[in-house]
């Protein structure tokens, strides 16, 4: 049945905004399948009750924590739901998912590391402020908190700096007799460091970049004080590190909310660091890369706040460079972070 478009001349503007962008979603489905739209699939069923929390972190430093029970799985390519309220020039940056019960490690541009007991942060409801995170420990001035992860994850943390740097932090000294802000890179080589993960330590890293380059080396090529990993070029950054094997799948981001995973048996290591880098993802900008097994969800947040969970399994695998699939629905909004939890 064909329903004619009724005049739509004297409907205020933020109403013709929403109808407009509800034809665009139609459309985008039909062009997917042709012939039908494709049906609205409704969220699963939350998972049981469980002690581990959703930690999301702004850029300023506003946190919170929530229940991970009360983010429904979605398909990919959703709405979400809003999680994280933060003001216009604080948007969402960090994503973690740890026990209520234990700790995140989180790591500063400086270098910096602290370690926030998840019970620290007031539960909150999935559409809350938080608090300021900024405020429980001692910061430098314009310094900011980069990346977290879940305490006690592996043998070391690799930290990667802006311009490439790498450094492997043994898990021994980021344990409970840490020092808070205890530093573990110099700034000076390499720039600030903009992201982390943990490594078990004997298989390889993945480092990728902004404008969606990367490299693949392994990680006991790291010397102990730091190695280049990566000649970053001029106007990029690095994005993302993540701990691979050759059987590893990789869940790549865009901003524009596409991603892809790419799997390491195409995507050949260097025989050492510090080479230049190879694309990984077709994009105008790359938010973040994550490890993956097929039954792991995702989660991932734009910077208005939204946040999506889908089964990582829902995203095809490629061997070779590819833009992406859709994976959250965005709206003059771009996505921010992306963590992967496995169940």
């Amino acid at each position: 049945m064909t329903i004619e478009r009724p005049d739509l001349s004297e409907v205020a503007p933020e109403i013709l905004a929403y109808i407009e962008a509800l034809e665009e979603e139609v459309t985008r489905l039909q062009d997917e399948n042709p012939g039908r739209v494709k049906e609205e699939t409704p969220p699963e069923p939350s998972e049981a009750p469980t002690p581990y929390n959703v930690v999301t972190i702004s850029k300023k430093g506003q946190g919170k924590r929530t229940p991970r029970h009360f983010y429904g799985r979605q398909r990919r390519s959703g709405m979400g739901v809003f999680d994280l309220e933060t003001a216009d020039d604080d948007p969402p940056a960090i994503l973690v998912v740890a026990h209520e019960d234990e700790a995140v490690l989180l790591f500063t541009d400086f270098g910096r590391t602290f370690r926030l007991a998840v019970s620290s942060l007031a539960e909150a409801p999935v559409r809350a402020r938080g608090q300021n995170i900024m405020n429980l420990f001692q910061f430098r001035p314009h310094e900011h908190i980069v990346a977290a992860l879940p305490a006690d994850g592996g043998q070391y943390v690799a930290l990667a700096s802006q311009r490439g740097w790498v450094r492997r932090v043994p898990a021994a000294r980021l344990g409970r007799s840490l020092i808070p802000g205890m530093s573990f890179h110099d700034v000076q080589q390499g720039g600030y460091v903009t992201a982390a993960c943990w490594t078990e330590g004997d298989g390889d890293l993945l480092l990728v970049t902004e404008q969606g380059k990367g490299i693949r080396f392994a990680e006991n090529h790291v010397h102990k004080t730091g190695s280049l990993g990566l000649r970053v070029d001029l106007g990029d950054k690095v994005a993302a590190i993540t701990a691979v094997t050759e059987d590893s799948g990789v869940f790549l981001l865009g901003e524009d909310g596409k991603g892809t995973i790419r799997q390491m048996s195409g995507f050949r290591a260097n025989k050492a660091p510090g080479a230049g880098g190879k694309v990984v993802l077709k994009t105008d900008k790359l938010v973040g890369a994550v490890t993956v097994n097929p039954d792991d969800d995702l989660f991932i947040i734009s910077q208005l706040g939204k946040i999506i969970r889908f089964k990582a399994g829902e995203v095809p695998p490629k061997e070779g460079v590819v833009q992406g699939v859709n994976c959250i629905s965005l709206r003059n909004d771009t996505a921010a972070a992306v963590t992967a939890v496995s169940m």
